[in-house]
């Protein structure tokens, strides 16, 4: 062994190694596995790469694979990628603004000519990257949402919920991004806070009398599309003017005073403006009371050809200028407040969204909802942490049905004739984990390898997919798509952030890895998990990381330099334990190992990696590198000593290899053990 750990030197060495002998395959893996353990890896977007997220989310999983491998499982962790429509679309669409030109320039065909083009050159970037850092997938089976079988699977599921009668055309309210010119489900959108906005208050006139209603509203452009004025039942203020008419300023029509749950007594003055087309509550409390829903804005966010001739034409923005000041020359506006408004924008884009009626493509949640509950209640899909099931529940409560079209071009196309929408990526991704073994073939992949036993997934995307992937298993395969969901933390800045590139709080893990080495950036990592869940990361865990490596390197020289020549096979190692000659220090030091195992199994069990992590870091460093390694410099009896310190290194070396696989298999590599396995990655797992 060198005299110091080279990260760098080792880590591409040892993964081609890996590669070259094939057991990352199930079908390679040495001996008889009659148990299989699969994970489908959470699909990264196409245009994606690295980012910390992803990091703790793969170690996780890299982690389960390698120690269900060593344990004699015949393992399967599935990569691919997702096409994510929206996303893809926008990044070559910024291509073609550099060159002067959009979409419709192209045209459809030229335009998904240019993404396959995108694609086939940087849409590897995110998988390369899972390589770097050690994971150890079946890239033979790497999948892509946009593949030949693939999209035939699509298609049998949007046939099938067709044919049920679960799948319809209606128009509604939804999220339009009008730089994108799509829909967007509620979960595809970001909220940003805006504390420069405004709350303006304006007075609407109640017919045949000089007094008005008072209503408050960020946004006085929908005015032009009000068909009511709302107050609350419980609200004592206005019971008076119930049923009452009003004028609608600038528009002149009249308009009705109405009662509904929804509106909110400590919002402006309690009486709110309702504009059917262009509010989700409000497009609520319009179907309860049958107005009328008039859209007065278009897709591109103009003012439309229903609202007074002054106002067409206008952007949204001019609109509201001109109706603020036509309001203040009519005496309408009683006051103006500054208020904080919470925007939502287009999570691809960060374009602010327009709410307006748009006629789309729905699936009807009620069965599948019942379906994605069943077995969370029964027990049969359980969460870690626990606490999320009932998040999940809860949201199924009120799901709303799923709006699944998307005008865009790129992604699977809606197959039935007449209509150029794409369906949401959601719809194609919430089939993963069937849809990439093979199905609607009956593979044997899809036998071996369906359910999966471990999803491993971030809680920002919980009912964007998973809830998803359960109604989907649950409908299709008559089964459950896997057994457990493990729920990562999310990765924080260290100031509490969350962490975005673009703010400055990101951390590229690239750069961790080239400096710190992957296994010190995996184990860093992986020892911030707590049952606090979130971390605030701090490059001082990757750092100790290094240190550990060092560690583990410097040990593992000094027992080789005590073996000097000799030779072990593993079961005379094995009997050691069992030795009469053994001194106290070598009790101890088999006792805790022995400890270690169980309790490295049990965390484990429990995917409780950040407890796995520090346990195994005391024991070696503290256990076995301070105490009992110490002890050994002033021992008389070398042959005992000799052995339980190969012993215990070996063992140390399979318990860490999950954690940290680049280091510990090249020390494997330099262990004096005529009969060991050819790789650690298939070594035996302690028992």
């Amino acid at each position: 062994m060198e005299p110091a750990y080279d990260p760098n030197q080792t880590e591409n060495k040892i993964y081609n190694l890996w590669e070259k002998s094939g057991f990352f395959n199930p079908d390679k893996l040495p001996g008889k596995r009659k148990k299989t353990f699969s994970i489908t890896i959470p699909p990264p977007n196409v245009t994606g790469s690295l980012h910390m997220g992803h990091a703790l989310n793969a170690t996780c999983q890299d982690i389960l694979i390698r120690q269900k491998r060593m344990q004699g499982f015949k393992t399967l962790w599935l990569p691919g990628i997702d096409h994510a429509g929206i996303a893809t679309q926008n990044v070559v669409e910024k291509q073609l603004k550099k060159e002067g030109k959009t979409r419709f320039d192209l045209g459809r065909e030229k335009l998904i000519e240019r993404i396959w083009e995108w694609k086939e050159k940087y849409g590897d970037t995110i998988l390369n990257q899972f390589k770097k850092l050690g994971c150890s997938c079946d890239w033979s089976r790497t999948r892509f949402t946009m593949d030949e079988n693939y999209v035939r699977a699509v298609k049998v599921a949007f046939s099938n919920y067709l044919k049920k009668g679960w799948i319809y055309q209606g128009e509604r309210v939804v999220n339009w991004c009008p730089r994108c010119q799509t829909s967007l489900s509620d979960l595809e959108l970001e909220h940003k806070e805006n504390k420069n906005g405004k709350l303006w208050y304006i007075k609407y006139p109640i017919k045949d009398s000089r007094d008005f209603i008072t209503v408050a509203t960020t946004r006085p452009e929908t005015m032009l599309g009000d068909t009511a004025v709302a107050i609350n039942p419980k609200d004592e203020r206005y019971k008076n003017l119930v049923n009452k008419k009003i004028i609608l300023p600038l528009v002149g029509k009249e308009i009705s005073i109405i009662v509904d749950r929804l509106v909110d007594l400590k919002f402006g003055t309690g009486a709110v403006k309702v504009t059917p087309a262009h509010d989700l509550k409000d497009y609520e409390i319009g179907l309860r009371h049958k107005l009328e829903i008039i859209k007065v804005i278009d897709e591109k966010r103009k003012i439309t050809t229903l609202a007074p001739q002054k106002y067409q034409g206008l952007s949204a923005l001019e609109a509201r200028e001109k109706i603020i000041e036509d309001l203040k020359q009519l005496n309408l506006i009683e006051k103006i407040e500054d208020y904080t408004v919470s925007v939502p924008q287009c999570y691809r884009c960060k374009t602010t969204i327009e709410f307006l009626p748009s006629k789309q493509w729905f699936l009807k949640m009620t069965e599948l909802a019942k379906l994605a509950e069943e077995p969370i209640k029964n027990g049969k899909i359980k969460f870690h942490p626990k606490r999320w099931e009932k998040n999940y529940l809860n949201w199924l409560k009120n799901v709303r049905d799923w709006c699944i079209s998307r005008q865009i071009w790129w992604g699977h196309k809606i197959p039935i004739e007449g209509t150029n929408d794409v369906l949401d990526t959601w719809f194609s991704s919430a089939l993963w984990p069937f849809a990439t073994l093979g199905w609607p073939e009956k593979t044997k992949d899809l036998k071996d390898y369906f359910p999966t036993q471990v999803l491993a997934t971030a809680p920002d995307i919980l009912y964007l997919w998973v809830v998803r992937m359960i109604f989907s298993g649950m409908e299709f395969m008559k089964k459950i798509p896997f057994e457990n969901i493990y729920i990562n933390p999310t990765v924080f800045a260290k100031t509490g952030e969350r962490m975005s590139k673009s703010l400055g709080t990101g951390v590229d893990p690239m750069d961790l890895i080239t400096k710190y080495g992957s296994d010190a950036t995996r184990f860093g990592i992986i020892f911030q998990i707590s049952d606090r869940q979130d971390i605030k990361f701090s490059e001082e865990n990757i750092l100790m990381a290094k240190k550990f490596c060092n560690k583990i390197w410097n040990a593992s020289r000094f027992v080789l330099m005590q073996i000097k020549d000799l030779k072990f096979n593993i079961k005379d190692l094995e009997s050691i334990k069992n030795s009469k000659k053994l001194t106290l220090a070598d009790k101890k030091i088999i006792k805790q190992l022995n400890l270690t195992i169980k309790s490295t199994d049990e965390y484990l069990g429990k995917f409780q990696f950040g407890k796995t992590a520090n346990k195994l870091y005391d024991f070696f460093w503290h256990d076995f590198c301070d105490i009992y390694i110490e002890k050994t410099k002033s021992q008389k009896e070398k042959i005992n000593t000799q052995k339980v310190l190969i012993f215990v290194l070996l063992n140390s070396l399979k318990l860490l290899h999950p954690f940290l696989p680049f280091i510990t298999e090249e020390i494997y590599q330099s262990l004096p053990i005529k009969n060991k396995k050819k790789l650690l990655i298939i070594e035996s797992w302690p028992k």
